[in-house]
């Protein structure tokens, strides 16, 4: 990967996000561990994830734009994640960076730079009844 560029310029932009994003919640809202934590109505939480990974990724701050600073881990709480749901929401979006042809090396960077965030959402080590 070209070490002069952002992320989000190496995964090719708006388009390729938007489609990390459909490709990515179906197979959250088809988890056993995760889809239980998500709305029905999951189109404003895919807006959101866009908004947010153009962001991370080092593209335009669409997220922070509209809702201020991500403090993502607060935003979380409301919810039980637990190390396993963290591995389980990684493993939806390895699955889902496979899917849109992210190149294997281009997927491990991208990983990498989602784990430390997973991980630190973990708030809880019991799942809920």
């Amino acid at each position: 990967m070209n070490r002069n560029i952002s992320l989000y310029e190496a995964v090719g932009g708006a388009d390729k996000i938007r489609s990390i994003v459909e490709s990515f919640y179906p197979k959250v809202q088809k988890h056993p561990l995760l889809g239980p934590l998500f709305p029905e109505d999951i189109d404003p939480v895919m807006e959101k994830q866009y908004q947010f990974l153009t962001q991370f990724f080092g593209g335009p701050s669409l997220y922070s734009d509209q809702y201020g600073h991500p403090m993502m881990r607060a935003r979380h709480l409301p919810f039980p994640i637990t190390p396993e749901r963290a591995e389980a929401w990684l493993d939806c979006m390895r699955r889902a960076l496979e899917d849109v042809g992210i190149e294997p090396e281009l997927r491990s960077i991208l990983l990498d730079r989602l784990s430390g965030p997973a991980h630190h959402f973990v708030n809880t080590t019991k799942e809920e009844p």
